[in-house]
């Protein structure tokens, strides 16, 4: 019996790239275990679509969200208990339509917290409907002549914004996927790993993708070789594109202190609140 399998039945679609982020996840944790990081101590978040129900299938400690609210989640999470590894799953309509202030002011304070995004292009769960990383022309339920705009490119969003950790993974390179997750989730400070998952119902894409797909052989040196890494078309790099230290948001706000550890004593809060109550006396 696989111990990160939980009792729900699993409802995705057969062959859906979300398979790939799931198992790709699993072997990610164990990774990070080997490594000493217990999986007690990583704690995840979903927004609502196809790709949150992978909180439903994973055993481990976290918090349902609502649409484009996972980021959110986990920051507040991370402030809670800084000494957590937390993890927000996102689609890409909820990640950079609904939630895209949530993703652009993280990666801007450096929050020390890890989003996985399921790019697969489409609403799924909705039944198709087109998202901001939708191609140009591409025909939906809400835009059956084919969509007019050009699509975002959330590698060169998030670098922009700041993120000190930025990679791109592909359902189908399920080790290399693992890797990416396992390296993202150690960083500290923002990390983004956008994922290319083909949705088999809606927008099927794993032959383009198979024929896109280049795995990096290195990390590039640089902000501007990441950023024309993370420009390119004629090729989809997948790995770690870039990486990056600096203070992280937790630290900067708290410093050494934790509210969990450094938490006072029932019988200290209540003298404390006892103190605040406590009448004034007015001087006559």
């Amino acid at each position: 019996m696989d111990d990160l399998t939980t009792y729900a039945v699993n409802t995705w679609c057969p062959g859906c790239g979300n398979f790939g982020i799931l198992n790709a996840f699993k072997k990610a944790v164990r990774k990070l275990e080997e490594k000493g990081i217990k999986r007690n101590s990583i704690m995840i978040s979903a927004g609502i679509g196809c790709h949150a129900k992978i909180f439903d299938y994973l055993r481990l400690s976290g918090f349902y969200s609502i649409h484009g609210r996972s980021m959110a989640t986990v920051q507040g999470i991370k402030l809670a208990n800084p000494d957590l590894k937390v993890v927000a799953f996102a689609g890409d309509g909820d990640a950079l339509g609904e939630g895209i202030s949530h993703m652009i002011f993280a990666a801007k304070r450096n929050a020390d917290i890890t989003v996985i995004v399921h790019d697969n292009g489409v609403y799924g769960l909705t039944t198709g409907q087109y998202t901001p990383t939708s191609e140009k022309g591409f025909k939906s339920p809400s835009t059956p002549k084919g969509n007019v705009e050009e699509p975002l490119n959330p590698l060169t969003l998030m670098l922009e914004a700041g993120a000190t950790f930025v990679a791109r993974g592909y359902s189908g390179k399920i080790g290399l996927l693992a890797d990416t997750i396992a390296q993202a989730i150690e960083h500290e400070g923002f990390s983004y790993v956008n994922v290319l998952q083909p949705c088999v119902s809606f927008n099927n894409t794993y032959k383009r993708y198979n024929e896109l797909v280049e795995i990096l052989e290195k990390t590039p040196e640089s902000y501007e070789d990441a950023m024309a890494v993370a420009r390119r078309k004629e090729k989809l790099p997948i790995g770690v594109i870039y990486r990056i230290d600096k203070p992280v948001y937790h630290k900067e706000l708290y410093g050494k202190f934790n509210p969990v550890a450094n938490r006072l004593s029932k019988k200290e809060k209540r003298n404390k609140v006892a103190k605040l109550a406590r009448p004034k006396k007015v001087e006559k």
